[in-house]
Formats: C-alpha cells, structure tokens, sequence
C-alpha cells in the first residue's frame, strides 16, 4: 500500500534552513560544521548555508528555499524505504542532523559530503528538506563517530539526538516482535527482556519505559515483504538480544526509534530444545492453552478449512512432543464435538505410551470455550471425576482422581481457566494495577481452594491435589497468592520472577501454573514451561502471514509440563 494512503504509512525527517534579510533580499545560510574534504568545495550561488542546528530550532518557515550540506550517515532511498537520506553536520553532542527526503533522485553514498537546495517543510511534525531541485555531491567526507547512547540513563536524552547517528552501548534484546511482520520493527530493552510488574512485584513500568527502544527497518510501509530482521528458521524470538546497534534515531508514530546504518550482530534467542522423553517410571504432567481449538469454522479459531488444517497440524505436533500423561486442555470450543476430535487426532499417531481417553465434563457451562482433561488409561486409572458449577466460575473447573497402575498411590488434578483481563468493565471490576475482573479471579480461587477442600473429604481424604491451567494472574497478583496461602506452590518454577508462558504488550509474565502441595513438589523430578509459542512472532501461527511448520506458534502461550514419580 502506498505511504501516503496508509494510516501508519510513516515519511523521515527533512531539515530547516537560516533566513536572512539583507537589503531587501532573502539568504538562506547554512555553515558547514562537519569535517568535510577541503579539496572539493561545494558551490552556494548567491547564498551561503547557515547551520543544521538553526534549522531544526525553527529559523525558517514551511515552504522556503533552503540550501543545506553535510555529511551523508544513512541512505534509505529504496522503492520501500523511506525514500531519502540523512545528513548531520558535526560529531559529538553538538552535532545536529536532518532528513532529505529525496524520492527518485539518484542516491547518494553514506560518507559523502553532499550540498542539497530544496525547500524547508514539516511531516508529521518532523523538520526535514524536501521539493529537491538538486544535490551536489563535495566530495567524500569523514563520518561522524556515533554517540554513544545508554538506556535508561540517557533516555530523556534521546529527542536531542535526533537525527544523528548513535551507538547503542549496551546489548537490547528483543521484547515485543508483534509488529515485526506489520510495520517491520522491533521493540527492544537495555537489560534483557522487560517482565510484567504483576509478574515480579515491582512497579517498575516508568523505568521499564525508559529502557525502551524500537528498532525499525528504514521504512514506513505497512506489510514490508520480505519480512526483516528473521533468522535462518524465520524468526525472530523475543529474547534475541543485538549488540552494538548503530544508526539513525529518530521520533515518530509516539516512540523513539531507530533505523539501522551498520550489520546487526544477533545473539541468543535460539528455539529451545523439546521436553526430553519421560522415563517408564515418572508421569508426565502437562497443561496447554490451545488459543482456541474450535472445530467449527468462523467463530474463533479457524476461519475456514486451509486454516483450521494448519492449526490442527501444529497443535498436534506440539501436544505429541509433550507426550503428557494428563493434559489439562484449556480454550477448547464448548463443543463435544471439539473434545471428541482432540482425543481421535491425538490417537491417530499411536504413541509409544499408549493412547488417550478424556473425562466426560459434566457441566462445561454456557462459554464459548471449555477446559478438558485427557489421560492414558494404561498409565493412570481414572477413580472419580467432578466439575465445579459455582456462578462465579465462567469456565467450570473440571476434577479427575487418578490412580497409578501398580502402586496404589493416588492424586487429583483439576484444570481451570480464570476469568480474562479482556473486555473491562466501565465500573466495577475494574483495573486497579492487576487488570480488570481481578476481583472475580480472587474469588474463583477462593472458591477452588474450598470446593477441593469438599472433594478431599472421606474417600479422597489426604489425596494430594494438583491446579493445572491458566490463571490469567501473574505470578505476584491476587488470585496466585490465594492458591499459594492454601499449600499450592509452582511444581515447576523456583524463580517466579523470571518465569514467563506468555507476552503481553512487551511484558513477559507466567499466565499458566502447575500448582501442587509440598507432597507433590517432592515427587517432581524434572519439568518446565516450553517456549515455544509465546517469544515466536504471530506471523507464524496458523492465520499468520507466513505460517511455521511443526509445533511453533501452535498457541500465544507456551505449555508447562512436569515429571512426576510417585514412590
């Protein structure tokens, strides 16, 4: 689509110009501060040139001629890119810097000292030079040093730099890649990826702001094809991490951005490795949030039949490499049918640990989506079942007692999904720090501790049981302190505080939990959150712009899974 016709269709920064009068005359002046090859000088007829500097503080108006020279520090004049250059005058912190837009000229090298007429105008707010009648090339110049620019120390700072060419000092890594296929930019962050406050406990979002930076790829055009900046996998994870970045800042669309002049050394962020094949002796716990596996078309998964073969391809080759005992499913459509399905594709594949049966839910709700519970009958016997109707519940939670083969020893596992922090209230249940419908989380766990409490009694008494799901609530929020003040700690994670299954807005956080007492936390043996999904970009997924093969992006959350042996 066309820059001008798109909303975000986003044009750089020209440059102001000194005006003068002189016995009735206009001169525009512009005095080269740069360190420019004084073997070649550029021609100013009947004018001189005035400083950058003067330009960007206002000295001329919208729609004056101008004369301007510098030295060249980024060229972006591809049919794609932002259809101009960059000239600064000077290095250092006095240095000042301009954008030239310059569609269709013959471009220009970067480290060439170049003299452009043109006229004085604005875009978007930003000074820059354009209605070019001519660039004069001087010569080859020096390139000015970047300056060196530390987040988050300098972040009040960066409008000063606009324009100019700087140096990252410190390594960003990537916490945002849902913009990446879109508009072709990168969300980065001084000091590793940003968590979610409700994540850590710490109110750190102001500081967080300041670590920020967007990495953009020299253009504005929406949809950029190729997509940039992916891996030889076609990624790019959040987590991957530059070092040494160098380039043009600048200030559009509300952000402080940057468009790269030099190669971008990438490290980290690599896939991670599957879950390792459990022993004949452990169980394997897993819970999986399926963002919406519906069998019927149009509602809110697969819109139509190429897309729900793409879904259910990679759900499946995600869920198959989990190879779980008991999997606790959640965002599967209210439809028996749906339940049904899962179970036939996952037996369609016979694994090496036998094939799945799934509890019937006895009262599912009125929900668009429903949690499930599936299990190997040749691994675990199934004793009871139960499922919470309670009116605070929107999701009921679904309860199984199992037994294990040959030892006697038996456990619960109810799988749940919390109320999301999506579609607030305009009073009420409102944000207060930890999302809306906060209130009605806590008092879903509140109530989960206390019907579990019911279900322990008599032939269950003394039973440990397990909380497998999604929570919608960070690690540090309301209704995971609940569940933690009534025994259930996280199997999985000593670290709570750098733990993640989801990224939301450029914060990583943990929205699913195996939760269990101290009796099975003991019997973990190994386990974690596979990220496999939710540092992958949305491109990949099943409706994405360029779907991944195999299991990447099968969800935006990523699967938790444990390894149990019960002595």
């Amino acid at each position: 689509m066309d820059r001008l016709t798109h909303p975000r269709r986003r044009h750089a920064n020209p440059a102001p110009c000194v005006r003068r009068t002189l016995g009735g005359a206009l001169v525009v002046l512009l005095f080269a501060t740069s360190p420019v090859d004084a073997r070649v000088a550029c021609p100013s007829p009947g004018a001189e040139v005035a400083p950058l500097a003067e330009l960007r503080a206002g000295a001329v108006a919208e729609g004056d001629a101008v004369i301007a020279e510098g030295i060249v520090t980024g060229v972006f004049m591809g049919p794609d890119q932002l259809g101009g250059f960059y000239l600064q005058q000077g290095a250092g912190p006095d240095s000042a810097g301009m954008f030239v837009y310059a569609p269709r000229r013959e471009p220009v090298s970067t480290g060439e000292h170049v003299q452009v007429h043109g006229v004085f105008s604005r875009h978007r707010g930003r000074p820059q030079i354009a209605r070019l009648d001519r660039i004069q090339g001087c010569g080859h110049g020096e390139l000015p040093a970047p300056l060196e620019v530390r987040l988050p120390e300098d972040a009040s700072r960066l409008g000063e730099y606009a324009d100019l060419r700087v140096r990252f000092a410190r390594p960003l890594a990537v916490t945002a890649n849902h913009e990446l296929a879109r508009y072709g930019s990168l969300t980065l962050s001084a000091g590793g990826r940003l968590m979610h406050p409700g994540q850590t406990g710490a109110a750190g979002t102001a500081r967080d702001e300041k670590r920020r930076i967007i990495l953009d790829d020299g253009s504005y055009r929406a949809n950029p094809d190729p997509i940039p900046y992916r891996d030889d996998h076609g990624t790019r994870r959040v987590g991957s991490t530059l070092e040494g970045l160098t380039g043009i800042l600048t200030h559009a669309f509300g952000d402080h951005r940057i468009h790269p002049t030099d190669s971008l050394d990438w490290f980290g962020g690599e896939r991670p490795d599957p879950p390792s094949t459990p022993g004949t002796d452990h169980l394997r716990i897993a819970t999986a949030n399926l963002e919406n596996d519906f069998v019927t078309l149009g509602e809110r998964g697969a819109q139509n039949r190429p897309e729900r073969e793409r879904q259910t391809a990679k759900l499946d080759a995600l869920l198959q490499t989990l190879d779980a005992d008991l999997l606790g499913a959640v965002e599967l459509e209210n439809a028996e049918a749906a339940r049904r399905q899962l179970v036939e594709r996952l037996n369609a594949v016979p694994p090496p640990r036998g094939d799945y049966a799934a509890i019937a839910h006895p009262g599912p709700g009125d929900d668009a989506i429903k949690v499930a519970l599936l299990y190997r009958p040749d691994r675990l016997q199934l004793v009871g079942s139960a499922a919470d109707r309670d009116a605070v519940h929107h999701r009921p939670p679904l309860l199984g007692w199992f037994q294990q083969p040959g030892s006697g020893k038996r456990f619960g596992a109810v799988v749940v999904h919390f109320k999301a922090k999506s579609g607030c209230p305009d009073a009420g249940d409102i944000d207060r720090g930890q999302g809306c419908w906060n209130d009605r989380r806590t008092a879903q766990a509140e109530r989960l501790v206390t019907w579990i409490r019911e279900q322990q009694r008599n032939e269950f008494a003394n039973v440990p049981v397990l909380i497998l799901g999604d929570l919608n609530a960070y690690a540090a929020e309301d209704p995971v302190r609940t569940l933690a003040a009534a025994g259930k700690r996280d199997l999985v994670h000593d670290d709570p505080a750098s733990a993640h299954t989801y990224v939301f807005r450029g914060r990583a956080g943990q929205l699913d939990y195996l939760l269990g007492p101290d009796a099975l936390r003991d019997a973990v043996h190994d386990g974690a959150a596979w990220s496999v999904n939710a540092d992958e970009p949305g491109f990949l997924g099943f409706d994405g712009r360029a779907p991944a093969t195999g299991p990447w992006r099968a969800s935006d959350h990523d699967p938790v899974w444990a390894d149990l042996r019960l002595d």
